[in-house]
């Protein structure tokens, strides 16, 4: 059965600033998108897969030129975004259509350029046995939950995880998944298919497959590469 990469890359980078955005600034000597990709393609090389990018429609041109300027030869297909990721990834998922003859649907953020093949491996397989699979880490800061009237309460850090991408899921599962109502409280793909009835399956994630947000990031993605 195939398996296909969303890889999300819609993002404006208003948070961190400059007029490029975040998923076109150079990492390593090329795009952080093409870094990517490229960490996609090398972990699922051994697989029947496809890679499919969304784009704002108006960085389409913008990503072309890129790719013929870096001889960029990672096959993958373009779709257009919407204006939420959720919009995004529905957008690409209505490009496959059916899912016939597609076991796996991996979602990833087009600015976590640093994912690893075993980290993948691991999301791949458990979504193959069991449905779904995210990629999580434990939190090292302590956390207060926000109450009324500037109150706040400690919460118990050891019940709590961050997520991290690729997500992967059943195909049918995450295609059914995003045909359901848009939800405002939906921040990722696992929220979407726990809403449509489904088990959310965790795995262990790492703490180096960080999001490029700010300059800060790209900077320890760039000291990260080096060491690599």
């Amino acid at each position: 059965m195939k398996t296909i990469a969303i890889i999300v890359a819609g993002g404006s980078g208003t948070r961190f600033g400059g007029s490029v955005p975040k998923q076109f600034v150079i990492l390593g000597g090329k795009p952080v998108l093409m870094c990517t990709l490229e960490a996609l393609e090398s972990a699922l090389q051994s697989t029947d897969h496809e890679l499919i990018v969304t784009l704002p429609e108006a960085e389409m041109r913008r990503w072309k030129v890129l790719c013929l300027e870096h001889d960029f030869k990672v096959a993958h297909r373009v779709v257009a975004g919407g204006s939420t990721r959720w919009e995004s990834v529905k957008h690409a998922l209505d490009s496959v259509g059916s899912g016939d003859g597609v076991g796996v649907i991996m979602v990833h953020d087009g600015v976590r350029p640093l994912v690893s093949r075993p980290l993948v491996g691991r999301v791949l397989q458990t979504a193959r046995q069991r449905g779904s699979a995210i990629p999580v880490v434990s939190l090292t800061d302590s956390v207060r939950q926000l109450g009324h009237n500037g109150t706040s309460v400690a919460v118990d850090r050891s019940l709590l995880r961050a997520v991290q991408t690729p997500q992967a899921f059943n195909a049918q599962w995450l295609i059914d998944a995003y045909s359901r109502p848009y939800q405002a409280w939906f921040t990722d793909d696992a929220s979407v298919v726990e809403a449509a009835g489904h088990v959310v399956t965790l795995v262990v994630g790492e703490p180096d497959n960080i999001k490029i947000t700010r300059p800060s990031d790209l900077a320890l993605a760039q000291i990260l590469i080096r060491h690599a």
